[in-house]
């Protein structure tokens, strides 16, 4: 007869089975987010949507590139407009643009939201990321970030004839407009960023830090994650009492 020597549990003092999985628990959230502990879990009447590297439309962009794939971001912006656990939508940028229709497709489907919107910039929200940012209902910008005015590119090959430029021009009048409508900044000034010639070496445009974007009219207010959650969070307390935004 063999006898096996069962081991007996301390108090207090996890068992062996316990530790590994902890231990490849641990392992698991060092591989997929860089540090020992996992991400808490928050049940909130908030969805964050994040935008960030180049937004990829219709040309996939190679596997190097950090992307946002506006084919990922529509059908989210679609399930919080339906969801009735969702009250509001927080936008954190952090972009250096991408594709011109794609981009504005998505500020467009945020400006047309019935639930409270806030957008944030931290780092940078440059070319068709600026549409985006300020088709939120407000918008706010770290100290520190940039956005970068500049008039619209088409890369890859182009027909030479005068209808492309005729659809380059009613393209950038489309974000032209829709910047002005959502913001407090004119359509003069807006065109006169664009076209700059002195800050950007073999470019024309603006580069605009923090401050310099809400004294110009394009974004709202300078601040961080606890302003625009706190921001997102009147403005919801105002939609239920049958308030605007």
């Amino acid at each position: 007869m063999i006898f096996r020597r069962r081991s007996r549990a301390v108090p207090g003092r996890p068992d062996r089975e316990s530790r590994t999985n902890a231990d490849a628990s641990a392992v698991e959230c060092i591989k997929q987010m860089g540090q020992v502990q996992p991400v808490p879990a928050v049940e909130s009447n908030i969805y964050t949507i994040t935008i960030i590297g180049q937004i990829e439309g219709h040309m996939v962009l190679p596997p190097q590139n950090k992307t946002t794939k506006y084919e990922h971001v529509i059908p989210q912006l679609v399930a919080v407009e339906q969801s009735p656990k969702i009250e509001g939508l927080l936008i954190i940028l952090n972009t250096v643009g991408g594709d011109v229709e794609a981009g504005l497709a998505i500020a467009e489907l945020i400006d047309s939201m019935s639930k409270p919107t806030v957008s944030l910039v931290l780092g940078g929200g440059h070319s068709i990321g600026v549409p985006i940012a300020v088709g939120a209902d407000y918008s706010f910008i770290s100290e520190t970030a940039t956005m970068t005015i500049h008039p619209l590119r088409l890369s890859g090959f182009l027909i030479g004839v005068p209808q492309t430029f005729e659809y380059l021009d009613k393209m950038q009048d489309r974000v032209i407009r829709f910047v002005v409508k959502k913001t407090r900044i004119t359509e003069e000034k807006l065109r006169e960023l664009m076209f700059s010639t002195g800050q950007l070496a073999r470019d024309i445009g603006t580069v605009l830090v923090g401050k310099d974007a809400v004294e110009v009219g394009l974004i709202r207010e300078v601040g961080g994650l606890g302003s625009a959650i706190s921001r997102l969070n009147r403005l919801i307390k105002a939609r239920k009492e049958g308030g605007g935004p």
